[in-house]
C-alpha cells in the first residue's frame, strides 16, 4: 500500500473548475461538496431532496461565503429522473471536469424494487451512476484534471456478481445485495478507465472507497429496522471516523495530480477502516476484465443508456 499524509490542505485550487456530487446533502457527498467550494470550485449539488440541499447549501455558503453553488434534483434510483438531469446538464452546456458518483442507500431489510423494476441498492448504488456516466461523458472535457470517481467500499471484497439473478429475486439478502451493488461500482470505475485509455482520452476514472465513515447510510438507510438502526450506530461509533475523514479519499481522487487513473483509492489505516488516502486492496472478483465487460454490457441493455467512451 502506498502511503501518503494528504488532507484538504494539500488540494489544489479548484477554481474553474464545476464539480457536480451526487447524493451531496449528508455525509461523504456533502464533506466533499463543501471542501471542492470552499477550493473554488463550482459545485452542483444533485440530491433527491430540494429542502435538505438548501440547508446544505445554506452551510457551506457559512463556511465559505463565496461559494458558487447550485441544486439540480437526481434520484439515481430512477431513469427517468437519471435522464432528465442528463438532459438538464446538456441544455446548459457547462463541462462538467468533477463527476463524483456517491449517493447510495444500505440497510434495505427487505427486497424492494426501483419504478423501473430495479432491485433497489442495485439500481439506486450502481445502475443510476452508469446511465447518469453514460450520459455526461460528452460534457467531461477531454484533460488530466478530468475526474469521474465512484464510491466503492470495503464491502466488496465478499461480493459477488449474481449475473443469474442480478436483481435478488430468487435469494435476497441485505448485506448481499449491498455488497453486489458496491463491486458493481468498483468493477464500473476500472472498465471505464480502461475504456478512457483504450481511447486515448485523457481523462481518469478513478474508484474510492471512505473506509468505516460514520454517515447516514449504515446508521438508518431508508428502510432500516430500529434493530439494524441500533447495531449500525454502535459498530461505526466504534470503528467508525467521521465522513469529514472519510472524504478524504474522495477529494484525493477528484483533485490531487499524483492521484493515478484506474488506480483505487482509500484509507491507510488498519483494515482500511480509517486513515489518510493511499492505494486501496482490490478483491480479485473486482479485477476480473471479462465479467467487467459483461456487467457493462448488461447495464447498457438495463438502462437504455449507451455508455460509449
Amino acid at each position: 500500500m502506498t502511503r501518503t499524509r494528504w488532507t484538504t490542505r494539500d488540494m489544489p485550487s479548484q477554481a474553474g473548475r464545476h464539480a457536480i456530487v451526487t447524493g451531496a446533502t449528508s455525509g461523504l457527498g456533502y464533506e466533499a461538496a463543501l471542501a471542492l467550494a470552499g477550493a473554488g470550485a463550482a459545485v452542483t449539488l444533485a440530491a433527491r431532496d430540494g429542502e435538505k440541499a438548501q440547508r446544505a447549501m445554506a452551510s457551506i455558503r457559512h463556511r465559505h461565503p463565496e461559494a458558487r453553488l447550485a441544486f439540480r434534483r437526481l434520484d439515481t434510483a430512477s431513469l427517468a429522473s437519471v435522464r432528465a438531469f442528463g438532459e438538464a446538464c446538456r441544455a446548459d452546456g457547462q463541462p462538467v471536469d468533477i463527476l463524483l458518483l456517491n449517493a447510495g442507500i444500505a440497510s434495505v431489510p427487505r427486497r424492494e424494487e426501483t419504478g423501473d423494476g430495479f432491485e433497489r441498492q442495485f439500481g439506486t448504488n450502481y445502475l443510476g451512476h452508469f446511465a447518469l456516466t453514460g450520459l455526461l461523458l460528452p460534457l467531461v472535457p477531454a484533460r488530466v484534471t478530468s475526474r469521474i470517481v465512484p464510491v466503492a467500499s470495503l464491502a466488496h471484497r465478499p461480493g459477488r456478481i449474481h449475473f443469474d439473478d442480478l436483481q435478488l429475486r430468487r435469494a435476497y439478502g441485505p448485506q448481499k445485495a449491498y455488497r453486489q451493488s458496491k463491486l458493481a461500482m468498483l468493477m464500473f470505475g476500472l472498465e471505464l478507465d480502461r475504456r478512457l485509455r483504450a481511447a486515448g482520452a485523457p481523462i481518469r476514472a478513478i474508484p474510492v472507497h471512505p473506509g468505516a465513515a460514520r454517515t447516514d447510510v449504515f446508521r438508518r438507510g431508508d428502510r432500516a429496522g430500529p434493530v439494524q438502526r441500533l447495531a449500525g450506530h454502535l459498530i461505526f461509533a466504534v470503528i467508525g471516523q467521521p465522513a469529514a475523514r472519510g472524504a478524504l479519499p474522495l477529494l484525493f481522487a477528484t483533485t490531487a495530480q499524483e492521484a493515478e487513473g484506474g488506480a483505487y483509492y482509500g484509507p491507510d489505516g488498519i483494515w482500511e477502516l480509517h486513515g489518510h488516502p493511499a492505494r486501496a486492496d482490490i478483491a480479485a472478483q473486482a479485477r476480473d476484465t471479462a465479467a467487467a465487460a459483461r456487467l457493462w454490457s448488461v447495464s447498457e441493455a438495463l438502462t437504455g443508456v449507451d455508455c460509449t467512451v
